[in-house]
Formats: C-alpha cells, structure tokens, sequence
C-alpha cells in the first residue's frame, strides 16, 4: 500500500453524510416519496373538489317525486350493478323529463313505466335530476376518505422508516460495528464505473469464509496486493461492503 491505514476500533464514529451509498439512497427515496406525496395531494385536492361540489349539490337539492318512463338495463346485469332511468318531473312549475338518471339496477329493474320515484334537483341544473337513494348512497361513500388518506400517509411513513433502517444496516452499521477484512476476489475486479458485486471470501480464525461483496461504482478499493479491505455486514456475514479509498479518507482512516 502507498498509505498508511488508521482505522479506530468498533465502536467507530460515523456519520450518515460521510456515507455516499446511504445518502444517495435516502436521497431518492425522499425524492419518490415527495413526488408521490405531491401527486397523492393534487389528486386529493381534485378529488375534495369534486366531493365538495357533489355534497354542495345534494345539500341544495329539492326531493321531488317523478315517475318512471323507461328503465334501461342490461341483460345479465346483477346485484349490485347500474341502472339508467328516464323519468318525468315536474320543478319550478315546469314539466321536464330527463334520461340517463341512475339508480340501483335491483331495484329499478322491477319498476314497470309510471312507477314513482323519489327525484333530487338541484335548482341550478333543475334538467338533471338524480334518484335519491342512489345519490345519497353515492356521496356517502366519500366519508371514508380522509381515513384512507390518513391510513396511506401513515404506510407511507412506515415504508421511509423501514427503509431508513435497511440502509443504514447495509451502508453505516458495517463501518461502525462490522469486523474489518481483507477480502480476496475469486476473479480480478473488472474495470467498470457501476456497482459490481462479486463472489470473495477472507479467512478468520483459520477459517475460510464465502461471502458476496459489494463495491461502490468507479471508486478505487483499498488494496493489499490482491486483496481489498472490507467490512462485514453484522445481520448477514454471508455480505461485506467493499471500502473504498475515497470513503477510507473521508472517515480519516487513512493517515495523511
């Protein structure tokens, strides 16, 4: 080695920031995170509109009985499915009729023409009723929303913290507490700027060990001949990350 190795022993200081690998990885995870938080919030704001605007609608409506003209069902429809109706009313001292008006396919289905049904219009779109049970039944299905949006936040600050967790087992806890090794390659590292993860093993206690390494893209190892320093990993010996000399200089275990 054309250096000297200062490494303290464990418990060593380190700081997540002096960790490239777990600041790049936190990095893109706040960054997925933020974008699909804001997404999830534009999408809760277009959606609070359009819940506001239908509770606002229902809110102003006049219940009004009509009657059935036509019911249109398909064939095969089941429980639980739509119906379209095209009713007769009378708002505002107007006869009025309107189509496509839907209602629980169960029920309309044995709503023969001249069956009366209970309409809610709103006075500022009086030509587009809505059946009243359907609608109500409609609208009240939005007020789960804030306890789902509420459930996603918290999976969703549960996913950062367990992937807080993971990087800092696989990138800072082997610097800190992880046994330092001279690690032998099975074949010669290839020159390449990505991350390589290959097949090595080191001894300890006269004893031979198999592991697969991980070593940072387009850095430098530090090297002992053929060998390179690694740590391993405390909650998985069978991995052990790669040091490199950047990394080794940052922490001050290479004397100057």
């Amino acid at each position: 080695m054309a250096f000297r190795l200062a490494i303290p022993h464990a418990p060593r200081r380190v700081k997540w920031t002096q960790v490239p690998s777990a600041v790049r990885r936190l990095g893109t995870v706040a960054a997925v995170g933020l974008g699909l938080f804001g997404a999830a919030g534009w999408g809760a704001r277009r959606l609070s509109a359009r819940i506001g605007a239908e509770q606002g609608a229902l809110a102003r409506s006049a219940e009004v009985v009509g009657t059935v003209n036509r019911v249109n069902l398909s064939t095969g429809e089941r429980e639980g499915a739509v119906a379209k109706l095209d009713v007769l009313y009378e708002f505002d001292g107007l006869h009025r009729s309107a189509t496509g008006v839907l209602a629980f396919a169960d029920e309309a289905q044995s709503w023969p023409q001249g069956t009366p049904v209970t309409l809610l219009v709103d006075p500022r779109a009086p030509d587009h009723p809505n059946e009243a049970r359907y609608a109500r039944t409609h609208v009240a299905r939005w007020d789960a929303l804030p306890y789902g949006l509420g459930v996603g936040g918290l999976l969703a600050l549960a996913l950062f913290a367990w992937e807080l967790r993971r990087t800092f087992r696989s990138d800072v806890e082997p610097l800190r507490v992880g046994a330092l090794v001279w690690l032998t390659p099975d074949e010669p590292l290839p020159e390449t700027r990505a991350e390589t993860v290959f097949k090595a093993s080191y001894f300890r206690q006269d004893e031979k060990l198999l592991v697969r390494a991980r070593a940072r893209p387009g850095r430098a190892p530090v090297r002992n001949g053929e060998k390179v320093l690694a740590a391993v990993v405390p909650k998985k010996p069978t991995w052990v990350r790669v040091i490199d000399e950047d990394l080794a200089r940052t922490l001050g275990w290479i004397e100057r």
